[in-house]
């Protein structure tokens, strides 16, 4: 078993955090929140004072942070504590250029490095069934890949450096496009005098099925497990969705790629957070909709 470094314990990093415990792993942690810090020690994770505590000895270093800049100041520091040869990866969603830089960091510090952004949500966290989408060496990847099938169920090697995070944020995109559609679908039912049950039955089983529709259905009753059973609490918030469709957008840009559909839905996202609907989960977009209507 591994001695681990866990810098970001917040939604995400907490379980998966308490995930490598239960593997078996010593899980020393670091987060600037100390309430959550309190909370990763009670479920098995070693407090430290700073990240560099965190880190000292390791070998594996995971980073769970909001933003690209968090991620490189975190690495500038730790990466000045770490041994060479150490083992960083990074599973926060950021942008693609700030995920190479890292890279890069690491390379001159002599670590091995790797991107490996999520997908499952704070449920998939918990239960240690994330799908991880992996970008650097080959090197990197078989030496984490045992680490990371301590927290999720799927974990994919996307290629080279910034792969990792391109599959994140085109697979996001994908999720906030779909999401939007299925809710107009809804809302349009409703206003049609068709059932959400009607609707569900239908599309669940033929061409329009997807993801949002079969798992995540956006209104209550068709899949009990969906956040709209449970008042739109989130298991992926509204401020999320619109922070990875951004980075979407902003990619979009860079690559010169055409994304109508993906800069739409961070324009309907970027509303409904204005609406003061930032902390709720990304499904309940259908509202706005229905407003809207």
């Amino acid at each position: 078993m591994a001695r681990i470094g866990f810098i970001g314990l917040g939604n995400m990093g907490g379980p998966m955090a308490a995930n490598l415990v239960k593997a078996g792993h010593e899980v020393l942690g670091f987060d600037l929140a100390a309430p959550v810090l309190k909370a990763a020690e009670e479920s098995g994770v070693k407090p430290a004072s700073h990240a560099s505590q965190a880190v000292k000895e390791a070998a594996v270093v995971i980073t769970m942070l909001p933003q690209g800049k968090h991620v490189l100041t975190a690495w500038t520091d730790i990466l000045q504590s770490t041994a060479q040869g150490t083992l960083v990866i990074d599973c926060s969603t950021i942008d693609v250029e700030s995920s190479r830089r890292a890279h890069e960091m690491a390379k001159t510090a002599g670590c091995l490095s790797l991107d490996a952004p999520v997908s499952g949500g704070t449920g998939g966290a918990s239960a240690g069934t994330l799908t991880f989408m992996a970008g650097g060496s080959e090197e990197a990847f078989a030496q984490a890949k045992p680490i990371l099938e301590a927290m999720g169920k799927k974990i994919v090697h996307c290629g080279e450096a910034g792969a990792g995070q391109a599959a994140k944020i085109c697979n996001n995109m994908i999720l906030g496009i779909s999401m939007v559609g299925v809710c107009e679908a809804f809302a349009l039912a409703e206003k049609l005098g068709l059932s959400h049950q009607a609707l569900f039955d239908v599309a669940s089983t033929s061409s329009g099925q997807c993801w949002s529709i079969n798992t995540y259905c956006p209104v209550p009753g068709p899949v009990p497990t969906s956040p709209a059973n449970n008042d739109y609490k989130p298991g992926f918030a509204a401020a999320l969705m619109l922070k990875d469709l951004r980075l979407s957008q902003e990619a979009a840009l860079a690559s010169g790629a055409s994304t109508p559909l993906g800069a739409q839905a961070a324009q309907l996202y970027a509303l409904f957070e204005k609406l003061g609907n930032g902390g709720r989960d990304f499904s309940a977009i259908i509202e706005m909709f229905r407003e809207k209507a």
